[in-house]
């Protein structure tokens, strides 16, 4: 045993490491992601990134079944594309244990909603915990497998921004590795409707075991204080109410959102003479509450949107707010944008020249929305741009055909672009596709994929040819283009906008940012030449700058791309 700070994903890792799990199969996604990074350093467990959320946790299912303890992880939109399998699961139940972890992210710092993972929960009618530091991120790992293999489930842990990315002490332990033999069950994991309409009665038995059992877990506990506030709490909201409040309330720390206690709740209700739910997000755990005839505040006094804090905590409930620190002179707007060399940069600056309308995807080329390039009009989600404009130009005919395209990376091609080619492909609409491929899955902290050639641990894996796969689909029309070449790619842009058939345009250029990419070094401003016309600047790389009406480069940032030397009439740039 010894104790060490822990991240609460490197936590997660770890307890999975200790129950015994043999099999991960993820897809990046923030703030998940560390958890299989964290998990792949053991070696005695498998690990792999699938090519969607869906794919991971079929195949982790699969693993369970063979009887060896699985994982997947995913952030909470990924468990939107994953629910399918779920949902089914919650009525096969499992052989070996199998958790499944998912991370919500409130305040949206790199995700395109805040949805509460919570409802999911409920609506596949499966257990979930909800740890509120790294010590319990391990714990309930741990105990998710026991939960898992004695009431027949799938389990849920939701990890949150704060509680996956903060840190906090542990202590280890030894790794033990149970092992359940297959044995062939049609009844119970083939789910056809004859079988099926057998087990959901058992999805609701295991339901009433579980709220039973809700009532007295470890996980659900009561921190008496003083009595005229009682707050009902969990996850990250639990540690802001801590340190806002210490013991001068009375708090319900529920470790276990789903199912939630009755009696558990009442109980604590009647100690105390006034009840708040502090919860993020939905009002799930007030909902609840007020179901069981109780009187109680939450939503009335705290924000359904965003990311709570501790002065939010304290404001909302009638604390004094501590003073902070203020800095007179106010920081000029910072918004996120491209790095410096960005592979992407020359082919939005291609699409905006060209007045094109882009449909966009979910990744670092999001950014391509973002002024001075402002080339995307729309994101959904993951691989939605090429459906999105084949139905765009279906209702708008060959003049939309003409100017818009769709765009993607590589890494949400793989995850679920291939079946919009396909339906381009199939209901033929004289669509033009962009698929970046920078090599690398970029957003999330740059993970390998099925196009990358290599696995989880850097090891030579299978890798898939996007020219030919695109071909096979049906597009005869597929070309390379390298965008740091303008002419490159306004000519093949052109070119393709023009044809009447559908085609495909791969950005290829590796991610700036990747080791083993080399650079030729910075480029050079001649004053004298420059007339500050600031025509560099319209491709917003963060290396330049004006200073005096003149360009100026910043050598720590730049990369030598040369992009900007091609917007110079007059030689400026070299």
């Amino acid at each position: 045993m010894a104790k060490e700070i822990m991240l609460g994903n490197k936590a997660v890792a770890r307890g999975l490491f200790e129950a015994g799990v043999c099999f991960i199969s993820s897809y990046p996604g923030t703030p998940s992601t560390e958890i299989t990074e964290e998990a792949a350093k053991y070696d005695e467990i498998y690990c792999e990134w699938a090519p969607n959320e869906k794919v991971a946790m079929e195949s982790a299912f699969g693993a369970c079944l063979a009887g060896k303890r699985a994982f997947c992880a995913q952030k909470h939109v990924g468990l939107n594309v994953a629910a399918d399998p779920l949902y089914t699961m919650s009525y096969t139940g499992v052989n070996a244990g199998f958790v499944i972890g998912v991370a919500d992210d409130a305040g949206m710092h790199s995700s395109q909603n805040e949805q509460d993972s919570r409802h999911h929960a409920i609506a596949a009618k499966v257990p979930m915990l909800e740890p509120a530091d790294s010590e319990e991120a391990l714990a309930f790992a741990k105990l998710a497998y026991e939960l898992s293999e004695e009431y027949d489930t799938p389990v849920l842990i939701k990890m949150c921004t704060r509680v996956a990315h903060s840190q906090s002490i542990v202590e280890t332990g030894e790794r033990t590795v149970p092992v359940k033999p297959y044995e062939k069950n049609i009844a119970k994991y083939v789910m056809m409707p004859g079988n099926a309409i057998r087990r959901h009665p058992f999805v609701e038995e295991r339901t009433a075991k579980l709220k039973e059992y809700a009532e007295t877990a470890p996980v659900n506990r009561v921190e008496m204080g003083g009595t005229q506030l009682g707050i009902i709490t969990a996850s990250t909201s639990y540690q802001y109410v801590k340190e806002v409040f210490g013991d001068s309330v009375s708090v319900l720390k529920l470790g276990m959102a789903n199912p939630l206690p009755e009696r558990l709740i009442r109980d604590f209700a009647a100690k105390v003479e006034k009840l708040v739910v502090v919860e993020e997000l939905d009002p799930i755990i007030e909902n609840h509450v007020r179901s069981l005839g109780l009187e109680v505040s939450g939503k009335d006094m705290l924000p359904i949107c965003g990311e709570f804090s501790q002065n939010l905590v304290a404001e909302a409930l009638g604390e004094k707010v501590p003073a902070s620190v203020s800095i007179d002179d106010p920081i000029p707007a910072r918004p996120p944008v491209m790095c410096a060399g960005c592979p992407h940069r020359g082919l939005f600056y291609t699409l905006k020249k060209n007045r094109c309308t882009v449909l966009g995807d979910i990744g670092c080329y999001t950014l391509g929305a973002v002024q001075p390039l402002g080339a995307m009009e729309m994101t959904l989600c993951m691989g939605a741009s090429i459906g999105a404009a084949h139905g765009f130009n279906k209702v708008l005919g060959a003049e939309s055909e003409k100017k818009t395209v769709a765009v993607l990376g590589d890494s949400t091609f793989m995850h679920s672009g291939m079946t919009g080619l396909a339906n381009v492909a199939y209901n033929q609409s004289n669509t033009t596709v962009i698929i970046l491929d920078n090599s690398i899955t970029g957003m999330t902290g740059h993970q390998q994929n099925p196009t990358t050639g290599y696995n989880i641990k850097g090891d030579p894996a299978g890798k898939i040819d996007l020219e030919a796969l695109c071909r096979a689909m049906g597009f005869e029309r597929v070309r390379v283009v390298d965008p740091y070449d303008l002419k490159e790619c306004d000519a093949a842009l052109k070119e393709e906008l023009a044809a009447e058939a559908p085609s495909v345009i791969i950005s290829r250029r590796p991610c700036a940012l990747l080791k083993y990419v080399k650079h030729p070094g910075p480029i050079a401003v001649d004053r004298e030449k420059c007339i500050g016309c600031k025509a560099c600047m319209q491709i917003g790389c963060p290396a330049i700058s004006i200073k005096e009406g003149k360009a100026m480069i910043d050598t720590t940032l730049c990369t030598g791309c040369k992009v900007c030397t091609q917007l110079c009439r007059f030689g400026a740039l070299s």
